[in-house]
């Protein structure tokens, strides 16, 4: 049978559950294991598909059409697991099912409750993970922090799971804060005890702690917490903030973590290889041969998760052509209030993402703009698309009021309108076109030179299109509409003519981008900057 780790939290959120877990199913997958993850989600929200960005960061979305939790980017970016609808659970997802059961009449004559049945829906979930993905071994991250009345029925359903699947096919890694006082110039160790006693008390005893630290944990440090934690010494694993989230796999390995899993469970597999993920990831990210900048210009630019897979992506596309890429964040309000000139002059590149409602779209238009005028390579993504088409009919074509139904109901000039089937929808959750759809990619064009291929599959989340009326209007004056969803007749990829790199898609790329791997529109997307660079006559490694 499968293995099963759980990862939970101490002492604070936000310490890296997500990119911990990501990591060790690296390291694992090294030894030749099969694995796959999980995310098991507090929040009552059965997904975060109608969530605000700046409440929970992006909404990453699987070829399956599941709209789930950000951490499932990293998952599918460190490893080679394929995430689906059934790698994230949340509190909303688990007791509407167990209501629905009631209902129906499932559960006649029984009074329900959080233990046997809410337990019970959520340790279902995980086997359901496990026999789907067949899988020599399942992490399963626990969200939230130890301590929280939201988590609770999830922490008891990991204690559960041991006495059904056996101590030795499931093993409990709590990530933990070491902090640093810099005053008293002491490590402190009282937050990771308490934290691991709250842990006891729920009935779970830590197997691994990973302790997040600013300091290097010394012998004796390492000694007191096993000592007063109940865990092996070994056991006790430092992770040191590093320049790079790829990094971390590379430090747990050093500290035999893998190891530590392996005896734990008895499993006996090949040796660790991580030559080519130090070599073709870690590597080239600190050994840049020249640096380019790209502009970000988004409207929910205070967050850094709320377009962290686009972050990654980019990211992935330098290390693939050994560049150094300094973002530069810009806020499309700011670039309506200033202008795009004082803000984006000098970039290399300019993004524009993905987002809903009116706010800051102006700023976006102006942006797209600005790259198409002064031929600076530039990538669209979903609303991205839908403005650079906006700009073009206005600028162009003579369309002064183009516009998105999403944002002028009645415009004179639709050429953003509503999907079709979306029109008669009323519940927000789970209704946008959703997952991964073909794509069909017209010869001769930059599409077909960044994909080297005829036909595409890429994930969407959307419920505008470009409106095919103006189709004709637009390819007249040097639109290319080089990549179509055939069933539909959708348009899913722009691009102008005339330009060095300025193109647009209505998917989202991103979120098939591996540090190892970079999508191919970003890998020339940061390759069109570099020429820039280049052009503009910029020194190797310039400042900035």
């Amino acid at each position: 049978m499968a293995k099963f780790i759980f990862i939970t939290g101490g002492v604070i959120s936000s310490l890296g559950k997500g990119i911990a877990s990501a990591s060790i199913g690296k390291i694992l997958e090294s030894r030749g294991l099969k694995v796959t993850l999980m995310k098991l989600d507090p929040y009552i929200n059965v997904d975060p598909g109608t969530m605000n960005p700046y409440q929970h960061g992006e909404v990453y979305v699987t070829d399956d059409g599941a709209e789930t939790d950000l951490d499932l980017g990293h998952y599918e970016r460190f490893t080679k697991a394929v995430m689906t609808k059934f790698n994230n659970a949340t509190t909303g997802q688990v007791y509407n099912t167990v209501i629905s059961r009631e209902r129906r009449g499932d559960y006649l004559g029984k009074t329900i409750q959080v233990i046997p049945h809410i337990t019970g829906e959520i340790k279902d979930r995980i086997k359901k993970v496990a026999q789907v993905s067949q899988a020599d071994i399942v992490l399963i991250e626990v969200g939230g922090t130890v301590g929280d009345i939201e988590s609770l029925p999830f922490l008891e359903a990991a204690r559960q799971f041991e006495l059904d699947a056996g101590e030795k096919n499931v093993l409990y890694i709590h990530l933990t804060l070491v902090p640093y006082i810099k005053v008293a110039d002491e490590i402190k160790t009282k937050p990771t005890q308490h934290s691991v006693q709250t842990l006891r008390q729920i009935g779970i005893q830590p197997d691994i702690l990973i302790c997040r630290t600013e300091k290097t944990l010394s012998d004796d440090v390492k000694e007191k917490i096993s000592l007063f934690c109940n865990v092996r010494k070994e056991a006790v694993i430092e992770s040191l903030d590093v320049e790079s989230i790829y990094q971390v796999p590379l430090v747990f390995k050093g500290q035999i973590l893998d190891e530590i899993i392996l005896s734990h469970f008895g499993l006996i597999s090949k040796p660790s290889d991580l030559k080519d993920w130090e070599k073709n990831v870690v590597e080239r990210l600190f050994s840049p041969k020249r640096t380019v900048q790209v502009a970000v210009v988004g409207k929910y630019i205070g967050l850094q998760d709320a377009y962290k897979s686009i972050y990654e992506a980019i990211i992935h596309g330098g290390i693939n052509n050994q560049v150094k890429v300094e973002i530069k964040k810009v806020d499309s309000e700011d670039i309506e209030k200033h202008g795009a000139q004082k803000l984006l002059d000098g970039v290399d590149a300019i993004l524009v993402p993905g987002g809903f409602g009116c706010r800051g779209i102006e700023g976006k238009i102006k942006a797209i703009g600005f790259a198409r005028k002064n031929k600076i390579p530039f990538l669209g993504i979903c609303l991205g698309m839908q403005c650079a088409v906006m700009d073009f009919a206005r600028a162009i074509c003579g369309l002064k009021d183009a516009n998105s139904t999403e944002f002028k109901p009645k415009a004179k000039n639709p050429v953003i309108n509503l999907l079709s089937e979306q029109k008669n929808i009323k519940d927000m959750g789970g209704t946008m076109r959703l997952g991964a759809y073909p794509c069909k990619i017209k010869k001769n064009t930059l599409a077909a030179r960044v994909y080297q291929k005829s036909l595409i599959f890429e994930r969407h989340r959307h419920r505008y299109e470009f409106n095919n009326k103006f189709r004709k209007r637009l390819e007249c004056r040097g639109v290319v509409f080089s990549g179509i969803y055939q069933k539909k007749n959708l348009v899913e990829i722009v691009e102008l003519k005339n330009h060095p790199y300025f193109i647009a898609v209505q998917f989202h790329p991103e979120f098939k981008s591996k540090p190892d791997a970079a999508h191919p529109l970003f890998r020339e997307f940061i390759r069109a900057a570099i020429e820039k660079n280049k052009y503009a006559g910029t020194s190797c490694l310039r400042g900035r």
